[in-house]
């Protein structure tokens, strides 16, 4: 008798998933080198947060929700980080962010995408609904800050490039 699992296809495997937010990453980062000091701290339109705010709420989720999804333990989110009006320091953050996200990523075991997850221990979804929400909700705020760029008549980087 032959057996046959029944398998999903997989259409992009966990570490193309993962090069391919980075990639997204770096671009951001580049887009937080783009601004000039004052305007990253203070710089908004049309009452939107500034993109030092933006950053921050990204920093809270990327690498601490990675760690949460692969270690299952919960902690609040948190998007007021220290800064002292530094973006350097942000930066230095951001890059530390990315070395938690390839420490922990590993630690995701293929079954546990669909797995329901409740993030930051309130935010209901499954682990890939919830990364798929890290890496759209950074593509928006990176495009908010490409507006930002453009309004101080900065060209901001080139978004294919990543």
């Amino acid at each position: 008798m032959h057996t046959t699992l029944n398998k999903v296809p997989q259409v992009i495997s966990s570490q193309e998933l993962l090069e391919h937010w980075q990639g997204h990453r770096a671009l951001t980062r580049r887009t937080i080198e783009a601004f000039p000091e004052e305007a990253f701290f203070n710089h908004t339109i049309g009452g939107m947060r500034t993109f030092a705010e933006m950053v921050m709420e990204l920093l809270g989720i990327a690498g601490p929700g990675i760690k949460e999804i692969a270690t299952g333990n919960t902690a609040p989110l948190n998007e007021h980080l220290e800064h002292g009006n530094k973006k350097e320091v942000l930066l230095e953050l951001w890059d530390k962010a990315t070395e938690e996200i390839n420490t922990f990523w590993p630690q995701i075991k293929e079954e546990q995408f669909q797995k329901k997850i409740k993030i930051f221990g309130q935010y209901e979804g499954t682990v890939i609904s919830s990364i798929f929400y890290f890496i759209d909700n950074e593509i928006h705020h990176r495009g908010q800050g490409y507006v930002y760029l453009r309004s101080l008549g900065i060209e901001p980087p080139a978004f294919y490039e990543r």
